[in-house]
């Protein structure tokens, strides 16, 4: 755990944290408003959360060499995570017209 200081540990599991809520808050406001497709959002959001998994796992144990497929899981996800979200959002765009 040496890699990264005790604040930047605190802002790491902080935006792990607040990116789940923030998941459960659209899917929760999509049942209230019954717009399931909100539901596709928040589903859009779990690639990043996995990527942000990965990310402190590395961290973790001090980014080993050996864990290196970490980092390129962290890629895959935020790449899948972010055509996922564009495509949730342009669908909420479509039904909202």
């Amino acid at each position: 755990m040496h890699a990264l200081s005790l604040p930047t540990w605190w802002i790491h599991v902080a935006s792990v944290l607040e990116w789940g809520l923030a998941m459960l808050a659209i899917q929760r406001w999509g049942e209230r408003r019954q717009e399931p497709e909100w539901n596709w959002l928040a589903l859009a959001m779990t690639p990043a959360l996995i990527s942000a998994m990965a990310a402190c796992t590395w961290h973790l144990f001090d980014n080993p060499a050996e864990l290196q497929g970490l980092v390129v899981l962290q890629a895959a996800c935020t790449t899948v995570g972010n055509t996922a979200m564009a495509g949730a959002a342009w669908n909420l765009a479509r039904r909202s017209q």
